[in-house]
């Protein structure tokens, strides 16, 4: 057998999940190489990015070595079969320590694993360890007070978005095959956006979040994060449960077949490009140009409840995430273990009145319709994963032609209503800055229609290369 040595190692590390596991059924390579070249990678490049917090070499090795045999005596389970990837520290893996990001739960050692960890382990994928998050989820800017702040491996001084921080800078920078993170306002497709990789955020209730210590209730998705779209839909075939009685599940990883010969695209005439980068808004204005030449048509649509989206849903979020906490009975009792800015915004939850509860419910109907409606005419709606490049650790606010926008507006208003309506949407590269930084083009399409989207978002990342740039790291 050829061994991991003879090939570079760099291209082997930025392989895709399919030259992977065709290297492995060839045995051109074994499941224990590739664990153990990520391993190297861990060692050698995490101590700059800090992605993980939890690694599990021993586990790792073990589960190798099982697939290694299985693989050898033809029982191949499937595509991730023998392929490292990694986890959010925020699904409860059993026997392995889940923090949440938080001191909270700093030793907390789950005796289940959730759902989607069991599916992978069904699905023959091996764990390299859990992945740093902002605290409980609750954040998107990569920053830490306990476990520290993750790097953007494109640039070691900016931040790699959050909350899945770990996960996308660690298959930015080459460290195993793929990852599983949570999105509530973006937090797949920001750091996704922000570290050039693809986030893929399902219709809500696709993926089962039972076993992911929750942020918001009902803005909760869990979701694959990869290098290709074709890693993305391979990762959420093996996650996925059932589609909704009635519907026929696709067969999300016939990405070819699945492409129509001609769709519509949705440019929205409000709120989304409102205010946006001009880096990115020129990248994506190319982005759908090139869609137009692979059967696109595009069309004005408009949205007149998004506005008043951002702080309806704000709203429920912070009811909902202030009453798990309060259920759980970590607030108000440990509220100093708690770092300020999450103390602070379960502490607002409290204060949220029914009212305004009750109205959030009543702007996310009226939000879905205007999506609905525009669905009646289009395939899928373009928008910015985030209006502006990875700003560096530290920064609250971002300048957006000539204006101070705060750095939360201006990667969560574009993200936050596909996860207020349940809407599946996809961060897909789309080009770089001037300062060489990666943009995300947002693909959003109808509820259940995965197989469509990711056909879509595959297509365009075929025509062109900017998967395949790599940090210098």
């Amino acid at each position: 057998m050829a061994t991991a040595s003879n090939f570079d190692a760099a291209s082997l590390a930025f392989s895709s999940v399919d030259e992977a596991a065709r290297l492995l059924r060839a045995r051109r390579v074994s499941s224990l190489e590739l664990v153990n070249a990520a391993l190297e990678r861990i060692e050698s490049l995490n101590p700059a990015l800090n992605a993980f917090v939890t690694v599990t070499a021993d586990s790792a090795r073990k589960q190798a070595r099982v697939a290694d045999r299985e693989i050898r005596s033809g029982k191949f389970r499937g595509p991730l079969h023998g392929i490292p990837i990694s986890i959010k520290d925020n699904y409860l893996t059993e026997g392995v320590r889940t923090t949440a990001g938080s001191k909270i739960l700093s030793d907390f050692f789950p005796d289940r694993d959730s759902d989607v960890v069991t599916r992978l382990k069904h699905g023959g994928a091996i764990s390299l360890g859990k992945t740093i998050l902002n605290e409980f989820a609750y954040g998107i800017h990569g920053q830490n007070p306990c476990y520290g702040d993750v790097h953007n491996p494109w640039d070691l001084l900016r931040t790699p978005g959050g909350s899945s921080s770990g996960s996308a800078a660690s298959l930015a920078a080459g460290i195993g095959f793929g990852s599983v993170g949570t999105d509530t306002g973006g937090s797949l497709r920001i750091p996704a956006s922000f570290c050039g990789i693809v986030g893929f955020k399902p219709t809500f209730g696709l993926v089962s979040l039972a076993g992911v210590i929750p942020l918001a209730e009902t803005l909760d998705h869990a979701g694959p994060l990869a290098r290709t779209v074709r890693d993305a839909a391979i990762l959420l075939s093996v996650i996925a449960g059932r589609y909704p009685k009635g519907v026929v599940a696709p067969k999300i990883v016939q990405l070819r077949q699945n492409m129509p010969r001609r769709f519509r695209i949705g440019w929205p005439s409000n709120y989304f490009f409102d205010r946006v980068d001009p880096d990115v808004q020129l990248a994506i204005q190319r982005a759908v140009k090139i869609l137009e030449t692979l059967g696109g048509r595009t069309e004005a649509v408009s949205f007149p409840h998004a506005a008043e989206s951002i702080e309806a849903s704000t709203a429920l979020g912070f009811v909902e995430a202030t009453q798990y906490h309060v259920a759980q009975e970590y607030f108000p009792q440990r509220a100093a273990d708690y770092s300020e800015d999450v103390r602070k915004r379960l502490e607002r939850g409290l204060e949220v009145k029914a009212l305004d509860y009750l109205n959030a419910a009543l702007v996310r109907r009226e939000l879905t319709s205007d999506f609905d409606k525009e669905f009646e005419r289009v395939d899928v709606i373009v928008a910015p994963a985030t209006a502006c490049v990875a700003p560096r650790l530290g920064e609250a606010v971002v300048e957006i032609r000539g204006e101070s926008v705060p750095l939360r507006s201006a990667v969560i208003d574009s993200n936050r209503p596909a996860n207020f309506t349940g809407h599946p949407a996809i961060s897909v590269p789309c080009g770089f800055s001037s300062d060489g930084l990666p943009i995300g083009l947002q693909l959003i399409g109808p509820k259940w229609s995965e197989a469509k989207l990711l056909a879509v978002a595959h297509a365009y990342e075929r025509s062109q290369k900017w998967h395949q740039m790599r940090p210098a790291i």
